[in-house]
């Protein structure tokens, strides 16, 4: 993927990850990457951990988070920081889009190694 300055919405389609997800890869570099996620209600974000840091802010919708065992419901406007290796996941309540921001970049989104979480890709 191109690295640009600019992210316009018409540039780049949605990547289909089965069970109700699809993301697009907003930007990144090295250090950092962002991701827009969009659920349908019921698609669930499977329990898993990974060694980056992430900040999660929910653009719409509603979502139960768990992390690291602690349940909350998370709400358009709000957010979640998940420290590194923390087991986290999440179940779509209420249709919406999820902005994941990574550090470091996830090379395993650009390399399509990444472990399925939503649904059947891999």
């Amino acid at each position: 993927m191109e690295r640009k300055k600019f992210y316009k919405e018409s540039d780049s389609e949605w990547e289909e990850l089965g069970g109700g997800v699809s993301r697009k890869i907003l930007g990144f570099d090295n250090q950092i990457m962002m991701v827009k996620v969009k659920f349908q209600k019921g698609a669930i974000g499977s329990a898993h951990q990974h060694f980056h840091t992430q900040s999660t802010y929910c653009a719409s919708g509603m979502f139960e988070f768990t992390i690291d065992g602690e349940k909350k419901i998370i709400e358009g406007g709000e957010g979640v920081y998940i420290a590194p290796n923390l087991v986290h996941g999440a179940v779509c309540l209420e249709a919406g889009i999820l902005i994941d921001v990574f550090s470091p970049v996830r090379e395993d989104f650009l390399d399509g190694s990444a472990v399925s979480y939503f649904g059947d890709k891999k």
